[in-house]
């Protein structure tokens, strides 16, 4: 029995079931996202989105969707769905019995006395999906109708009938290929079954709506090119395969390929499985290069701050795989010196590298020497670029802290915008930053100390430094009456809203805060920013506070820092209060786990949320499948198996 599972009446009640999104994603960039009904809903659910590195490595949808009918005995039935406003045509949802996500997605139909499944399958080292059509029992043969709907666009984007595109067609193997504009590869669309034919009937299926880009005031509108249909005869208890790709493929080898594929997706059978599954598909290989995607299905690859947060829990946590971590962490440093060394609007992503450092070496037992010795020498650039003269937008004070501020820009993790003004500006001494400052030092001090030159000029420079910073931390930071930490500190003093960027003072290996006063902290946190779904971004008692994150993208984006909740607040929050408390910690982190479990069959179908409202019952939104909220569920995972005997 598959581990995620719908059953008819879920399915057919559209209000339910197309809030449910399926996402296979291979190792080289390409994706497959769609409803669980297979009703596209957003601009950048597709069959086939691949990786273009002719279009500077973002991803592009070629094959929006494919509608399947049915014809017995002289009568069609659709078993497709599309919005074209408040109207779904054909209404084919009607005929699902019933849905298993894994070990690949499965969608069964029943019409009558025929029984119909298909099954998805994203080939994972080259741009191919493939499904698997099986007539599981019908009276008599069926004719399978099959009819693509194309687009050819950037995910970003929406397309429109246009008189560029070429609508042409070449026959390949058992199929036909279509190249609609320059520049753009060739999609092969072919069928495992050499009877097939391929009828021409080429129009523009116009006013394709997507639903949830509507709700939230988005440009929903497209027409998608249908170059017409293809038709293969099919007994009962017989199969065939349709493939969509960038090459042409052997079409008579394409029921053995579609087998390998199938026998790749290895089963699901715990939360654990599942997370380890989305850790690897997080993890891309394009062009033989290891980096980590931010998430699905519109999030960046090779980010600087999520590949830094991730990186960890995916790879050491997830993965248990040292090399991948190693290689991960080297492509991003050489991809990224312009953001570690020069200049970037999230000022404390550099130093959250030394805590990667930290981790990998305590943790997991990597050989602290050569670890500074390969890493140190980046370690000790980032801290010199924060120096006075250096960047432009963040740099050392007299009193040892960063100040960072640049006119209108959000200069940290928090930075949404609003008709381009920042909605959290932050500018000033930030706590986070500060405290990824202090640690980073210390931990350069640490390893140089030990590893490299004890007496040297970094040394002699940056151990006052250090002492500086940490006796200023305090008197800057400190909130007295309030018993927390300032979220910053500006010219006006410090802005004391109760936000969760306080936790990473606490978390660092080095904390720059009197361990007296963590539990102080703690309280405050605990009482006003954790919830069944993460910390929340904001206090609820803030006037600023937005607890659903819902409605048009101006009262999103209001709720985007100011109240939704981050799943990956998590790691640094559990770790703390292991540190705090100890085993009793156990079932209150288990709980705060168990509840990403208990939303598996939201939003992404088996993926892990990139936020969630404020308020309750807390309903997952952003990115389906979210490296972050991932690697931070990873890690928790690896601290309730730390702690699990002491419990005992």
């Amino acid at each position: 029995m598959a581990f995620l599972k719908f059953n008819k009446a879920e399915l057919v009640n559209l209000s339910y079931s197309l809030k449910r999104e399926i996402i296979l994603a291979n190792k080289i960039g390409a994706y497959c996202n769609t409803s669980i009904v297979t009703c596209n809903t957003r601009r950048y659910h597709g069959l086939l989105a691949v990786m273009l590195d002719r279009f500077g490595g973002d991803r592009f949808l070629l094959l929006s969707s494919l509608d399947e009918s049915l014809v017995a005995g002289g009568v069609q039935f659709n078993l497709g769905i599309h919005c074209y406003g408040d109207v779904y045509e054909p209404r084919g949802h009607k005929y699902i019995i019933d849905f298993d996500a894994d070990p690949a997605p499965s969608i069964t139909y029943k019409v009558g006395q025929i029984v119909f499944r298909k099954t998805l399958v994203l080939a994972a080292e080259s741009d191919q999906l493939m499904i698997k059509y099986e007539l599981l029992e019908a009276p008599s043969s069926v004719t399978l109708s099959l009819k693509p709907f194309l687009a050819f666009r950037n995910i970003h984007a929406l397309t429109h009938e246009n008189p560029d595109a070429d609508t042409s067609f070449l026959e390949v193997q058992n199929g036909v290929s279509f190249y609609m504009y320059r520049n753009f590869p060739t999609l092969n669309l072919q069928l495992s079954d050499g009877s097939s034919h391929f009828v021409s009937e080429p129009y523009w299926n116009k006013s394709v709506v997507y639903s949830d880009e509507a709700r939230r005031g988005f440009d929903c509108r497209e027409d998608l090119f249908t170059p017409g249909r293809f038709e293969v005869k099919m007994k009962p208890g017989s199969s065939v395969i349709f493939s969509a790709s960038k090459r042409e493929e052997d079409a008579s080898a394409l029921k053995t390929a579609f087998k390998r594929e199938y026998a790749s997706c290895k089963p699901i059978s715990s939360n654990r499985d599942q997370l380890v599954r989305c850790a690897d598909l997080l993890v891309s290989n394009h062009n033989g290069r290891k980096r980590i995607n931010a998430g699905f299905s519109w999030m960046y690859t090779g980010l600087l701050r999520e590949t830094l947060q991730a990186l960890p829990g995916l790879t050491l946590c997830g993965l248990r795989d040292k090399e991948v971590f190693e290689e991960i962490l080297d492509n991003l440093i050489a991809d990224e010196k312009e953001r570690l060394f020069r200049r970037t609007t999230q000022v404390e992503a550099p130093l959250y590298m030394a805590s990667v450092l930290q981790i990998y070496i305590d943790a997991y037992k990597a050989d602290p020497e050569r670890i500074w010795k390969k890493y140190g020498p980046v370690i000790k650039k980032i801290i010199e670029s924060y120096r006075p003269g250096v960047r432009q937008e963040v740099s050392m004070h007299p009193n040892g802290l960063l100040w960072a501020q640049k006119d209108g820009v959000a200069l940290s993790w928090m930075n949404a915008y609003i008709d381009g003004r920042a909605v959290t500006e932050r500018a000033g001494y930030q706590v986070e930053t500060n405290a990824f400052w202090y640690n980073t030092i210390r931990f350069a001090l640490e390893m140089e100390g030990a590893y490299g030159t004890r007496n040297g000029s970094f040394v002699k420079t940056w151990r006052p430094v250090a002492e500086l910073v940490k006796s200023n931390f305090l008197p800057v930071f400190w909130y007295e009456r309030g018993g927390y930490l300032a979220d910053y500190v500006d010219n006006n003093g410090q802005n004391v809203q109760i936000r969760p960027n306080q936790i990473y003072a606490l978390w660092v290996k080095y904390s720059p805060l009197d361990e007296l006063l963590f539990p102080r902290v703690l309280k405050v946190i605990d009482s006003e920013l954790v919830t069944a779904r993460g910390l929340r971004t904001l206090s609820p008692r803030d006037e600023l506070y937005r607890g659903v994150y819902e409605g048009t993208q101006f009262e999103r984006d209001n709720a985007y820092h100011q109240g939704s909740t981050r799943p990956f607040l998590l790691e640094p929050y559990v770790a703390v209060c292991f540190r705090v408390k100890g085993p009793s910690f156990w079932k209150r982190a288990e709980w705060l786990a168990e509840g990403f479990y208990d939303d598996l069959l939201k939003h992404g179908v088996g993926a892990f949320s990139e936020l969630y409202d404020g308020d309750p019952p807390h309903e997952p939104h952003g990115a389906i499948s979210s490296s972050l909220s991932t690697a931070a569920l990873l890690a928790v995972d690896s601290m309730l198996e730390q702690y699990k005997e002491e419990v005992k």
